[in-house]
Order: structure tokens, then C-alpha cells, then sequence
């Protein structure tokens, strides 16, 4: 549907993709999440989305994934939404993850294109309205072709769009102009999900970000935001460009996020823990150019 107003942001503007903490035997550490959870939502995020690529998704269990759901919602009540990731490249599986999101607490779940298999364009559409017909949550696509091999094509979200219960897309397209033309055309709410769109994107009229680097600066990236709906835009643009050095250091580092964000808060003494084969720790050195960054920008 054509429109000329603003979407409004389903669960938030400020979303933090949150890491999975696990104990040092690699097990799902429950009362490190409550804690994690707790001081991202006293720190600024309006939501927090869980069992997404920066929580290891593809190394835990569905049932980890369901009892991180129902824990998080506990520790963070009313005061954020809570958004599960439960895309596979199963649409049975996706659909049966979903479900039990609803039923844990969650407020929406986040279905990444199938990826491996590579399905058509008709193919996807029918993959995510299988979804979103199956569960009564909101859905937000999730639209990374550089992991999943396959892009959710600009006409494919129009026809998309049209679904009552697909209300979202979490964008790690690097199609900035494929996204105007969505978000010209839709009234598809669109976060940033790469740390250095946020801002540009905020400004052509998506809704917020899903940031991997917010596990760390809650507050720092949120300030973006509300800079720029205070009207004072080069303000906004002075607080992205301090986040850049620490955004390219945890994002483009060669290594994944959860990979250096794990490395940063575990150095920070916060709850993380180790990563799950076959993702390999942070080294020293790593580490140590991500705390002096983190520390840079603190002092900013």
C-alpha cells in the first residue's frame, strides 16, 4: 500500500541484536542473559532481538532458544520488546520455532531468508507467508543476502508488504536505493540492521536499528537517534561518525560480531562467555584494539 506517512516502530527505534551468553563449559548461561538483558533495557534499548546472528542461532537448540526467549521476557517484563529470531532454511522448522516463540513471551519473531537451498523469489514469498500465517506474532524479515545467498528482491517485499502480520524488515541488504524504493511504497517499518546505516537509513525514514554493537554502547548509539528527532542533524551525524572507529572495529574486523562483541564485554567483565564451535575466540590483540576503541569513544 502507497503512503505518505511515516511507519511506526513496531517494537522500538533503539534494538539490540543480543549475544547468547553461555558459561565457561559452553552452556546456555540463563542468569548472565537476565543480566545482560536487564542493564541493555536500563541503558537505552527499546527491545532487544534474541537467537539472531549475533546469538549464535545456528549453534543452539531449539529448546536454548525457547528457554532464552522465556527468560529474557522475564527479566525485562513490559519495559522492551522482545523480538525471536527463528528463521532456518526449513520452513516446517521455521514455522514450529515460531510457535513456540509466540508461547514463550515473545512480542515478534525475526524469519531470515532460508539460506543454502536459495530458493526463487515465488519460492521465498511463500516461505514467509507460510510463516507469518502459521503464528499470530508480527513478523520482521530479515533480509542479509551476504550470509544467505539470496536477496528478498524490492518487488517481492511490495508484494510482501501486503501481508497484515509482516510488519518489519531488519535490512543488511547494502541496497540503500532497493530500500527507498520499499520504503516509498510501503508502510514497512525498517531497521538498519548494519551498525553504519543507522543514521542513514533513520534519515530516509526507517523506524531504527538492530544493533550488534549496542551489546556494548547502548546508550552511545541510541543518542544517535535522538539527536536527530530532536532536530539537531549535524549533532546526529557528529555522534555516528565517534561510533564509526568502534563500529568498524567490531563489525569489520575479519572476524564476526558476536565473535569481537564477546571478546569486548567479556573484557569488560559483562556476561558473554565463550563463542560456540566452529566461531573461535577474539585473540589478545583483538581484543585490546576493541577495548581501545570502546574506551576512546567513552572518553569522546
Amino acid at each position: 500500500m502507497t503512503t505518505t506517512a511515516a511507519p511506526r516502530p513496531p517494537f522500538g527505534r533503539a534494538l539490540c541484536a543480543m549475544i547468547t551468553p553461555f558459561t565457561a563449559s559452553g552452556a546456555l548461561d540463563l542468569d548472565g542473559a537476565r543480566l545482560l538483558a536487564d542493564r541493555l533495557v536500563s541503558e537505552g534499548c527499546d527491545g532487544l532481538v534474541l537467537n539472531g546472528t549475533t546469538g549464535e542461532s545456528p549453534t543452539t537448540t531449539d529448546e536454548e532458544k525457547t528457554t532464552l526467549v522465556r527468560a529474557v521476557r522475564e527479566a525485562v517484563g513490559n519495559r522492551a520488546s522482545v523480538v525471536a529470531g527463528v528463521g532456518t532454511f526449513d520452513t516446517r522448522h521455521t514455522v514450529e520455532l515460531a510457535l513456540r516463540a509466540e508461547k514463550a513471551g515473545a512480542d515478534g519473531v525475526l524469519v531470515v531468508t532460508p539460506y543454502y537451498s536459495r530458493p526463487p523469489q515465488d519460492a521465498l514469498e511463500a516461505h514467509f507467508r507460510e510463516v507469518a500465517d502459521a503464528c499470530a506474532l508480527p513478523v520482521v524479515l530479515y533480509d542479509i543476502p551476504g550470509r544467505t545467498g539470496t536477496r528478498i528482491e524490492p518487488d517481492t517485499m511490495l508484494r510482501l508488504a501486503e501481508h497484515p502480520r509482516i510488519v518489519a524488515v531488519k535490512d543488511c541488504s547494502y541496497d540503500f536505493l532497493g530500500t527507498q524504493k520499499v520504503l516509498a511504497q510501503t508502510e514497512l517499518a525498517y531497521y538498519a540492521g548494519c551498525d553504519e546505516h543507522n543514521l542513514a537509513l533513520y534519515a530516509v525514514g526507517g523506524v531504527g536499528y538492530v544493533s550488534t554493537v549496542a551489546n556494548v554502547v547502548p546508550r552511545r548509539l541510541r543518542a544517535v537517534l535522538d539527536a536527530f528527532d530532536a532536530g539537531d542533524t549535524a549533532l546526529a551525524a557528529r555522534l555516528q561518525q565517534r561510533a564509526t572507529p568502534l563500529i568498524e572495529s567490531v563489525m569489520s574486523s575479519g572476524l564476526p560480531g558476536t565473535v569481537t562483541v564477546k571478546g569486548l564485554l567479556s573484557a569488560l567483565g559483562l556476561p558473554a562467555g565463550p563463542v560456540r564451535a566452529p566461531l573461535r575466540p577474539a585473540d589478545r590483540e583483538t581484543v585490546d584494539g576493541l577495548l581501545a576503541r570502546y574506551e576512546r569513544l567513552l572518553a569522546d
